[in-house]
């Protein structure tokens, strides 16, 4: 089968061929959708059997954070005290500055951990 010369053509012919190509793109367009539609849903049946009780009403954000216990600072910034690093996490912007101008991370170590501790450690009352 030759292909037609569509550059010789007339312009009405051209608007045929068009019109045709459309209406055919667009039921094979639709007939694809149909398709997959179908085999989403049933992959969802497939996921709702496998995994029952998975799609509740509740979600994750409606339960409340966990709780963690408090972690004491192990890194302080010199230039200003009351700003402190537990070494979890992302690091401080102060820390990573001072680490970019060649300083090292233990330079920033509270010396006496145990001394913190006993700060911030609720008080007892005899």
């Amino acid at each position: 089968m030759r292909k037609p010369d569509l550059t010789t053509m007339e312009f009405d012919e051209l608007w045929h061929i068009h019109e045709e190509l459309t209406e055919l793109l667009s039921e094979r367009i639709l007939a694809e959708k149909r398709e997959l539609e179908r085999r989403l849903a049933q992959l969802n049946r497939v996921e709702i059997i496998k995994q029952p009780g998975t799609f509740s009403s509740t979600s994750s954000a409606d339960r409340p954070r966990r709780n963690y216990p408090k972690v004491l600072p192990k890194y302080f910034n010199p230039l200003s005290p009351s700003e402190t690093w537990s070494g979890r996490g992302k690091q401080p912007r102060w820390l990573v500055a001072a680490l970019k101008t060649g300083r090292q991370l233990d330079e920033f170590k509270i010396a006496n951990l145990e001394e913190v501790e006993q700060k911030r450690a609720p008080r007892r009352r005899n």
